[in-house]
């Protein structure tokens, strides 16, 4: 059964009141301060790498614990619109430290200085989708990596693009972690256009000139009609004071799957700081200890 979980660090002793109905449903929360998991503190390598993608390189760069094993679970990070590889190496860090293999990188124009190369005017969610595709078969062949435990994570539209590809190849992912994710972008998308025949060569959206095939790739589909299809466990999370992704976009594709957990993050934005993010750490390794161990 679908958990929604509400993190909330003040007025605990006015849940039950908020909630509407008595407390035996819901455990009692644990402050921020209590980790969920013990936390380890590997040693860890970082490489980087390019994976091929057609004609594309693929940069990434893949952080290896150094424990007393083979190999380990692996963990690809998909970034947002306009961000880098950059903007999740200190997760990535995280995770080798508790021994997982994690990897980050770059779509190709994903951001205007990708180190994977492309513009702007070329990314659209479903190029992103055969990038992350072909990073995840490059992670998937590495011999310090356990095939059987893989888990795709994303942030903001990495989360759209990781769901997508999750649903795509189900088989091969134990498990999906997606925060704040972007599935509001299809409504934006629609909101500037009325129909595809309306969409200009390229357009200003958040300050970034992106072309047509962006509007074009993301209109032609929705995604709440293919996120279904995955059926391993789900970890979404998303702040409540979200100003670009309305929280309810999450809590839709909750009730979507079959076998996840949704956890509001009280305080936090689009992205995480803070207190917000050092309870998403927290969440994230629990999560992880029970799916994948």
């Amino acid at each position: 059964m679908k958990k929604t979980i509400a993190l909330i660090l003040a007025l605990v002793m006015a849940a039950a009141a908020l909630a509407g109905c008595g407390t035996t449903e819901k455990p009692a929360e644990k402050p921020a301060e209590t980790p969920a998991v013990e936390e380890k503190n590997y040693e860890f390598t970082s490489e980087e790498v390019y994976f091929p993608n057609g004609d594309k390189q693929i940069y990434a760069v893949v952080y290896t614990p150094k424990a007393d094993k083979t190999t380990y679970p692996a963990i690809v990070i998909s970034h947002g619109f306009a961000g880098s590889y950059e903007d999740n190496v200190a997760r990535a860090e995280m995770f080798a430290k508790n021994g997982y293999v994690a990897v980050v990188f770059d779509f190709y124009g994903g951001n205007r200085a990708s180190k994977s190369g492309g513009e702007m005017t070329e990314m659209s969610v479903l190029t992103e989708a055969t990038d992350l595709s072909a990073v995840m078969d490059g992670v998937l062949a590495l011999p310090q990596v356990d095939k059987d435990n893989f888990v795709l994570m994303g942030c903001s539209q990495g989360g759209f693009v990781s769901s997508y590809v999750a649903a795509d190849r189900g088989d091969e992912v134990k498990a999906l972690i997606l925060l704040f994710p972007a599935f509001a972008l299809q409504d934006d998308c629609w909101s500037r256009h009325s129909s595809v025949d309306d969409i200009p060569e390229t357009e200003n959206v958040m300050n970034q000139t992106i072309g047509k095939i962006y509007n074009v790739d993301a209109m032609s589909f929705d995604i709440y009609d293919v996120i279904g299809a995955y059926k391993g466990p789900v970890h979404i999370e998303h702040g409540d004071k979200d100003d670009i992704v309305a929280q309810s976009y999450s809590e839709k594709a909750d009730e979507i799957y079959e076998n996840s957990e949704l956890h509001i993050l009280h305080g936090a934005g689009h992205g995480f700081q803070g207190k917000p993010l050092k309870q998403s750490n927290q969440l994230l390794l629990e999560f992880l200890a029970k799916t994948v161990g």
